[in-house]
């Protein structure tokens, strides 16, 4: 019984539009993911929680360096098959849109440095990846599905959540908010 209950709460959580709750500091909670391809409306978005995390290859990125950019955060890791098919397809979408203005973040999690280090190597990413082993950016952004991988997280120029995907995305679902969100960024 437990478990039919289970599965019938996940597939209205899967078939519901985005929603989202605010905590007492305004922010952004996750509650229902947004259907891929569309984006929440501008009036109801919310900011993400904030954080600043390690990239795998030295430095920092944090959404203070994501003011003013419409960015994608792609949750990820080396052990997920979707990330396998997902990851590249996103490089070479970032690749198409870097010029734009667009910023693309990987969020390795749950996993060992060296098998990001790997993936990112033999998958010949470009976008900068974080590696956040314990998880913690997802919970910072939003208390985020960090329950299955992968998912994205789309955030407007202002710093504010757009869009939260579960699952697997691919550069079709992901043009159309891109654009929609790039076009309010020119406004």
């Amino acid at each position: 019984m437990k478990r039919a209950l289970l599965a019938l709460l996940t597939a209205l959580l899967a078939v519901s539009g985005c929603s989202s709750a605010h905590d007492s500091h305004g922010t952004y909670v996750f509650t229902d993911p947004t259907e891929p391809g569309t984006v929440i409306p501008a009036a109801d978005r919310l900011p993400a929680g904030t954080f600043t995390g390690d990239l795998l290859d030295g430095g920092t990125i944090g959404t203070d360096d994501l003011k003013g950019k419409v960015s994608l955060l792609n949750f990820w890791a080396s052990w997920c098959g979707p990330c396998r098919i997902e990851s590249p397809q996103l490089d070479l979408l970032y690749r198409e849109l870097k010029s734009t203005g667009v910023e693309f973040v990987g969020v390795d999690t749950k996993d060992a440095r060296s098998n990001a280090q790997s993936f990112v190597h033999d998958f010949k990413i470009t976008y900068p990846i974080v590696f956040d082993e314990q998880g913690e950016i997802a919970i910072r952004l939003g208390d985020l599905p960090a329950r299955g991988l992968p998912f994205s997280v789309l955030l407007d120029k202002a710093g504010k959540v757009a869009a939260v995907y579960v699952g697997l995305v691919t550069p079709k679902d992901l043009q159309g908010p891109l654009d929609s969100l790039t076009a309010e960024q020119k406004r």
